[in-house]
Parts: structure tokens; sequence; C-alpha cells
């Protein structure tokens, strides 16, 4: 398995439904999360937290907005800024990357796709030093986005990819399949036939014994590995 320290994010979000539904796709994608509703304490939590990439939601009821404590951020730490707003104009675009954004997400989004861009802030900025998980024979990189078991390529879909690198980033921990579609689909509500089809397909490629190694929790879920 992956050896290399967990990046670290900062997630400064007044929502708190927005903020836990985050945090807990965050964390299940293998980030150590760290939360705040404002920028109250927001030096102190950047000294005792040091931040690989800070999320960081425009808008914020009392106190500083996110371009301020980008700012602040940027006056202590070289760590990337994702910014998260509701607001998709051009001039709020660009009024974000003047503040130093390395990104720009508008609200809602699909879990899929934060995690998406937030693998890529953290790779281009170096903050992850290896990209690779290893669940018995299999390897999964998911910088070049492949998979292999014992050095043959396993042909994947880009959703059956995404998929196979969920379960692999927390080999052990069952995953109900409305988690799934959540992290993978950005679901809340929909067929949960999507996720059975899809880990069906990635048994089959993963070999004979794919039924043991994505095994299949009663009532509960699905889990790779041990």
């Amino acid at each position: 398995m992956s050896t290399e320290r967990r990046p670290r994010l900062l997630l400064v979000e007044d929502d708190d439904a927005f903020a836990l539904a985050v945090r807990v796709g965050l964390q299940a994608a293998g980030y150590e999360v760290e939360t705040s509703p404002d920028g109250s304490g927001f030096a102190d939590l950047l000294d005792r937290f040091h931040p690989d990439l800070a999320l960081l939601d425009v808008s914020l009821p009392d106190g500083p907005n996110g371009f301020a404590l980008a700012q602040s951020l940027r006056r202590r730490t070289d760590a990337p800024v994702l910014f998260l707003t509701a607001s998709d104009s051009l001039q709020d675009r660009l009024d974000g990357f003047e503040a130093g954004a390395d990104d720009y997400v508008v609200k809602p989004v699909a879990l899929a796709e934060l995690l998406a861009r937030v693998r890529a802030i953290l790779r281009r900025a170096g903050r992850t030093l290896s990209t690779c998980v290893e669940v018995r024979d299999l390897v999964i990189d998911e910088q070049q986005r492949t998979a292999r078991r014992g050095g043959t390529a396993i042909p994947l879909t880009t959703t059956e990819f995404d998929l196979l690198a969920t379960l692999a980033r927390s080999p052990g921990r069952v995953f109900k399949k409305s988690q799934l579609l959540s992290l993978i689909w950005g679901f809340h509500d929909y067929d949960e036939n999507l996720v059975e089809v899809h880990v069906s397909a990635l048994r089959r490629k993963l070999g004979s014994d794919g039924t043991t190694l994505i095994r299949t929790e009663r009532s509960r879920g699905y889990v790779l590995g041990p």
C-alpha cells in the first residue's frame, strides 16, 4: 500500500451541510481534512495544521471573505488555493484568479469533479510524493490513471478506474452503494444498480478472483482487499 503522508486539506465553508459532504468525500479519498465555518483564527489554524491545499468559500457571513483569507495564506505559506463559490460570472472568476486562485469551482459541484480538481492542483504543486496505491498484486497509479495486476495492464473505462481507485484508497473499508454514487457520480438519489453494474464489470476485468478482491458485504456495501 502507499506509505506517503496523506495530503492535508483545509476547508473554510459556512454551509454546514455542504462542508460535511465535502469533508466526508475528501476523507474517503484518503485526505486529512480540517474544516472551519469562517475565517476566525485563520492564521493560527494555518500555523497548526500546515495545509497542502486550502479550499476557501468566497462569501463568508462574518469576518474576512475568501479572497482576504487567500492573501493571509500567501503571507504564511505557499500552499495552493481553490475557491468555492455560488457565483459564476466572468468578473467573479477573474477576481478569483487575481486573488491568487489555483482553481475556481462553482457550487453546486459533483464530488467526483471536485476530487479531480484537488488531485490536479496537488500534483502541479508537488504536494503528493506518490500516486501509486498497492493492494495485493494490484497496483493503481492515479497520476497515469493505470491499473495493473501482476504487471499486466487492466483496460478500464474512466468510471471503472475512478471506482477502483476510490475503493483502493481505503482497503478494508466498506463503502455503501449510496456513498459510491456520491463519490463517483455525484448523485445522492439514483438507481444503485448503476454501482452494481460497474462493480461487476470491474470484477470481470480483475480476473478469476475478482469477486474475492472486491467483496460484497451483505446489506452493507463493497470492500476492496482484506
